[in-house]
């Protein structure tokens, strides 16, 4: 991509926009703040990478996030816009202001569960209202989610399956999936999706939601691995180390339920997004994450924890 991309979208985009500056690029695109003129209000700018966007339908691209903006949620950033400039694909949507969750899960390697609950609860709730809608996200991670005001709010809805749906999956699918666009993100995959299974459905989310919750709770994905090829691999082979040896003190009620949504078949998988905010929602049910752990006497983690060292020392 030339570099004076950002001059390029100014004269293209001038009676629209004001690009202010770029911000951190995503896998596929190049990421600019702008002004939105008629509004004055700051929106940010996705070019796609030219090599991407070369395998696309551009009116198939904008039909596809033109259904995906008809999205209305509290956790859900809307998509605003999208478009050709000098011959390339963008989107806007709003500039939210906050940090990601890999921003937080970089400064605090393990999360407190009070911050795991309350942060899948609200995602989940995103999943949820878009899956009643027909949307699967596809590309769940700790960089498509945000904290704006102390919630968090899921970015990109759509994005992947417009790219899914424009291009020749067939074709462009092992170039597609090492740049973490439309297969999704090898680290938070679901097998189904990297195996290209074209009936994945909205249980392919909860997988990767799974995988977020596994290192939010233990610092580490499910699976590391020397390439993405190897990631996707273990997704689809591998069993992986329960989240409580990683991390004792997590309850387990909730380590239970994150490996659940870790199961290899989506039919062993909580079947509907709606299912995890009732699980972990506070006085939905006595089943409920919340519901257990406001039970469950102050000093119960810290005491499963010793035991588990105990028993990793005698093993």
């Amino acid at each position: 991509m030339p570099a004076d991309l950002r001059e390029t979208l100014q004269t293209a985009l001038a009676a629209t926009y004001r690009i202010d500056r770029e911000l951190p690029r995503g896998g596929m695109s190049r990421v600019f703040l702008a002004t939105e003129l008629a509004l004055g209000r700051q929106v940010v700018l996705k070019v796609l990478a030219p090599e991407l966007a070369a395998t696309l339908s551009a009116e198939r691209f904008r039909r596809e996030i033109a259904m995906a903006a008809r999205l209305q949620h509290p956790h859900i950033v809307p998509l605003l816009h999208s478009g050709v400039a000098d011959g390339k694909l963008f989107y806007t949507m709003p500039f939210v202001e906050g940090e990601s969750l890999r921003d937080r899960m970089t400064r605090e390697r393990h999360m407190p569960v009070d911050a795991v609950l309350a942060t899948l609860e609200e995602v989940a709730g995103a999943l949820d209202y878009a899956d009643r809608q027909g949307v699967v996200h596809r590309d769940i991670k700790p960089e498509n989610v945000m904290f704006f005001h102390g919630q968090a709010v899921v970015l990109d809805f759509g994005i992947a399956k417009a790219l899914s749906a424009s291009t020749s999956i067939e074709e462009h699918a092992p170039r597609i999936t090492q740049q973490g666009t439309s297969l999704g993100t090898p680290t938070y995959i679901a097998p189904e999706q990297a195996a290209g299974d074209p009936g994945l459905d909205h249980r392919a989310d909860i997988y990767s939601l799974g995988a977020v919750a596994y290192e939010m709770l233990s610092g580490h994905p499910p699976f590391r691995g020397k390439s993405p090829q190897a990631v996707m691999i273990a997704h689809a082979k591998e069993a992986p180390e329960p989240v409580h040896k990683k991390r004792p003190d997590v309850p387990p009620v909730l380590a239970k339920l994150v490996m659940q949504c870790l199961e290899k078949d989506p039919a062993r998988r909580p079947q509907h997004a709606g299912e995890l905010v009732q699980r972990l929602r506070p006085g939905q049910h006595s089943a409920g994450v919340r519901a257990v752990l406001e039970r469950a006497p102050w000093w119960l983690p810290w005491a499963l924890a010793v035991l588990a060292t105990i028993a990793a020392v005698l093993r």
